[in-house]
């Protein structure tokens, strides 16, 4: 399908390149790996590096020209496969943490910036194998540069795995010790899901769903800045007509995405897949989902009327990208990531926002918790109890939520934590002194809502 474009809709675009931040986040490829299963470790691990090799070795040097030849800047290049959970579990002699540096070493090869995919999917249960997998994060984070991470533990139909939720507060503690030279930054490269989506292009929860094909081309397009100046000085506009404005914006940037993912994804001789409509807001002043909120009128984010602003953006910008494209997937709405957004950890810092409200503006975002820096001291069952929060409410809610959080090993709360990059950095939030320990340790499944009898 050809992308038309008028006049306006050009200018629009190079105004909003120029003076608003707007970028393509991502062009992300999703690679199927089921055809390199095989009885060998060894035997799979080859098949997986040539496979990635062979179809991703233009993904780079193709986003880098058409960053030059269009002028719109492409952030990221990223890779996603098929969850390794499954590919490595034919192996008679299975090795997963060799699987995860064969992704490394051939992510390295063709130059992207992450590889998602060293996932599993275990609302419901798990194998032996799958056992082994999620125990194997800890040690594969930490022995890669460029693998991400992703487990899914519950969905609407399914409920909730309690008993992959308490493994999961062990491998997060785990991760941020084995990177503890680093703040645990091995964290932040592993997500729990509870609704994971097959189709998103954002590290660290992007993989190549099982019901996707060969391989395809998605993009992932941000523009918080876009809708920041749309805003900005407008304080008596009424909602509906502020929501109509940031609806027009997110039509204006999904139509971006989409030319320049169609445009890849043509060069690279691969189907498109999707474009991701997520405000994924950055360290870089004018860059924030929290300051757009603020434009609405709240003295700082994290005050009273906080969580219903977020809903009415999150809501505007699927409306707009939906009229913009037939092809709109991954999460698409706004995120709310503490270290990688500037007016989020100025809301810390001033003690406005807490992890509670934190936790209830995610009934309403795109995701959830999200690189959330908390004391290295919390307990593993703390972990897995904010792990199974998140799942409920997006169990309950039909939405995915997830969690990133970072015990930052030998630091407190209000001390600082610097990721670098996109990651920016952040204070270390406070989180509840009671323990979840005995709730944590009953295992088990709770059981999905009746709303999943919807059949």
């Amino acid at each position: 399908m050809a992308v038309a474009f008028n006049t306006k809709d050009i200018f629009d675009t190079i105004h909003m390149i120029a003076e608003e931040n707007l970028d393509i986040r991502t062009t992300t490829m999703g690679i199927s790996l089921k055809d390199c299963v095989s009885e060998s470790n060894a035997t799979t691990c080859n098949k997986i590096y040539d496979k990635i090799t062979h179809l991703a070795e233009n993904l780079v040097a193709t986003g880098e020209a058409i960053s030059k030849e269009y002028g719109i800047p492409i952030i990221n290049k990223r890779i996603s496969v098929t969850p390794i959970s499954m590919i490595g579990e034919a192996c008679a002699d299975r090795d997963y943490v060799a699987i995860a540096k064969t992704l490394d070493r051939a992510a390295k090869e063709v130059g992207v910036n992450f590889i998602g995919g060293y996932s599993a999917l275990v609302q419901k249960g798990m194998t032996n194998a799958e056992r082994e997998f999620l125990e194997s994060i800890p040690e594969a984070l930490a022995s890669t540069e460029l693998v991400c991470s992703s487990v899914n533990i519950g969905s609407s139909k399914a409920g909730i795995n309690m008993d992959a939720v308490a493994i999961l507060g062990r491998v997060i503690k785990k991760t941020a010790e084995l990177t503890g030279d680093q703040d645990g930054l091995g964290c932040a490269k592993f997500v729990a899901f509870c609704n994971a989506v097959e189709d998103n292009p954002f590290m660290a929860g992007a993989f190549h769903g099982v019901g996707e094909g060969e391989n395809c081309l998605s993009v992932g397009v941000s523009g918080p800045g876009v809708v920041l100046n749309a805003v900005k000085g407008r304080e008596h506009l009424p909602f509906d007509e502020l929501a109509e404005m940031i609806k027009r914006m997110a039509f204006k940037i999904t139509r971006s995405g989409e030319m320049v993912g169609r445009e890849a994804a043509r060069r690279l001789g691969v189907p498109f897949g999707i474009v991701d409509l997520s405000l994924a807001p950055t360290p870089a002043v004018g860059d924030s989902v929290a300051d757009i909120l603020e434009a609405f009128g709240l003295e700082r984010c994290g005050t009273h009327g906080t969580t219903a602003a977020l809903a009415m953006l999150n809501d505007a910008v699927k409306k707009g990208g939906a009229m913009a494209s037939s092809h709109v997937g991954g999460l698409s709405g706004a995120f709310i990531p503490v270290s990688e957004d500037a007016g989020m950890i100025r809301a810390v810092e001033e003690n406005s926002l807490s992890y509670d409200k934190l936790e209830a503006m995610t009934c309403v975002c795109s995701v959830g918790i999200d690189m959330v820096a908390i004391p290295g001291d919390t307990p593993a069952e703390t972990i897995s109890a904010m792990i199974a929060d998140e799942a409920a409410i997006g169990m309950i809610n039909k939405k995915t939520t997830a969690v990133r959080v970072i015990p930052v090993p030998n630091k407190g709360v209000g001390e600082m934590v610097e990721f670098g990059g996109l990651l920016g950095y952040a204070p270390i939030m406070e989180v509840h002194p009671f323990s979840s320990k005995v709730f944590v340790e009953r295992g088990g499944q709770i059981p999905a809502p009746i709303h999943a009898l919807n059949n």
